[in-house]
C-alpha cells in the first residue's frame, strides 16, 4: 500500500507541470495583453500610450518570453507565491482566500446532498424495480441528467420565486444558512445525482439476486433490516468511486452557477479572471483545482478497499 501511495503521490508533479503549461500557454497566446486590455476597458478620459503600456508590460514582467515566464511563475509557486493579480495589483493568495471558503462550502453541501437523495432514491427505484415508482424514479434521472445547469437554474427560480413565491431571488451571498443557496445548491446538486441514482439502482439489483439475500428474506428478517445489513455496503462502493467525477462535475458547473448567482466563489472569480487575461489568477485557480481533484481521487484510491476488500488484494498485486 505505502509504495502504491508513494507512487501515486509521484505521479502528481508532471501532471500539474503539464496542466499548468497548457493553461498557461492558453492564457499567454490566445487570452490577448492583459495591459491593453485594462486600457480598452478604461473610461474615456484615459489616454491609450503605447510607451506607458509597454512601461507597465516590463514593470509586470510580460515583456520576457513565455518560458521565461513560465519558469519564472513556477520557482515563486514552489515557495507558496501567487503573485500578483496584474488587473488589481492585490496578492493573489489574498483573493483566492476569499473566495475558495465560499466554493468550498457550497461544494461539500452539495455533495452531501446529491450522495444522500441519490442513494435513497436509487435504493427506493431498485426495490420497486419495473413498478411506477421505478418508472418515475427513472424518469426523473434521464430528466435531471439531460437538462443543463443554464436551463435547471431559472426553471427553479420561475417555479419557486415566481410561481410558489417559496424564496427570494438568491443572488449574492449572505452564508451557508441563507435562503439564497437553496436554489444554487439544488442546481449543483441535480446533474450528478443522476449519476448517483443509476448507479445506486444497478448496484442494488445486483445485490438483490445474491443468494445471501434470499436466504435472509426466507429467514423473515424485515426488508429495511436487509437493506442496512447487507444492500447499503455493496451499493455505496460503486457510488463512492464515481466522486471524482461528480467532483470535476460540480467544478465546471460552478463557474455558470456562481456567476449567475452572484456567489463570490471560484467560479465567478474564474470568469471575472478569463475576461480580464488576468494570469496569475487563472493560473492560480486552475492549480488548486487540480490539486483538489487528484486529492479526491487519491483519497477515493485510498479508502475504497475498506468497501471493497478484493480491491486490495488487486493492488497488491500490481
Amino acid at each position: 500500500m505505502g509504495k502504491y501511495i508513494l507512487g501515486r503521490l509521484l505521479r502528481w508533479v508532471p501532471t500539474i507541470l503539464t496542466i499548468l503549461l497548457l493553461v498557461y500557454a492558453l492564457a499567454y497566446f490566445g487570452a490577448g495583453d492583459p495591459i491593453k486590455l485594462i486600457f480598452l476597458r478604461a473610461p474615456g478620459d484615459v489616454v491609450y500610450d503605447e510607451e506607458r503600456i509597454e512601461a507597465m508590460r516590463e514593470e509586470a514582467g510580460l515583456d520576457r518570453p513565455f518560458l521565461v515566464q513560465f519558469g519564472d511563475y513556477l520557482g515563486h509557486l514552489v515557495k507558496g507565491d501567487f503573485g500578483n493579480s496584474i488587473e488589481s495589483g492585490r496578492p493573489v493568495g489574498k483573493i483566492i482566500k476569499k473566495a475558495f471558503p465560499v466554493t468550498l462550502k457550497i461544494g461539500l453541501t452539495a455533495t452531501l446532498i446529491l450522495t444522500v437523495f441519490g442513494v435513497f432514491f436509487g435504493v427506493v427505484a431498485a426495490l420497486n424495480h419495473n413498478k411506477w415508482l421505478d418508472n418515475v424514479i427513472m424518469a426523473f434521472t434521464l430528466a435531471i441528467w439531460g437538462i443543463p445547469v443554464f436551463v435547471s437554474g431559472p426553471l427553479l427560480m420561475i417555479f419557486l420565486v415566481s410561481f410558489l413565491g417559496l424564496s427570494e431571488i438568491p443572488y449574492g451571498w449572505d452564508g451557508l444558512f441563507s435562503p439564497k443557496v437553496i436554489i444554487p445548491l439544488i442546481t449543483l446538486s441535480l446533474t450528478p445525482m443522476a449519476l448517483v441514482i443509476r448507479q445506486a439502482r444497478a448496484a442494488v439489483l445486483e445485490v438483490l439476486s445474491e443468494d445471501f439475500i434470499r436466504t435472509a428474506k426466507s429467514k423473515g428478517i424485515p426488508q429495511y433490516l436487509i437493506v442496512i445489513r447487507y444492500i447499503m455496503r455493496p451499493v455505496l462502493t460503486p457510488v463512492f468511486s464515481q466522486i471524482g467525477l461528480i467532483i470535476i462535475n460540480m467544478l465546471n458547473n460552478a463557474v455558470l452557477i456562481e456567476t449567475v448567482f452572484g456567489l463570490p466563489g471560484l467560479g465567478r472569480l474564474t470568469v471575472k479572471s478569463v475576461t480580464s487575461s488576468d494570469y496569475p489568477i487563472i493560473m492560480a485557480i486552475v492549480f488548486i483545482g487540480g490539486t483538489v481533484v487528484m486529492t479526491v481521487n487519491l483519497l477515493i484510491d485510498l479508502v475504497y478497499p475498506l468497501l471493497d476488500p478484493r480491491a486490495l488484494s488487486k493492488q497488491e498485486a500490481k
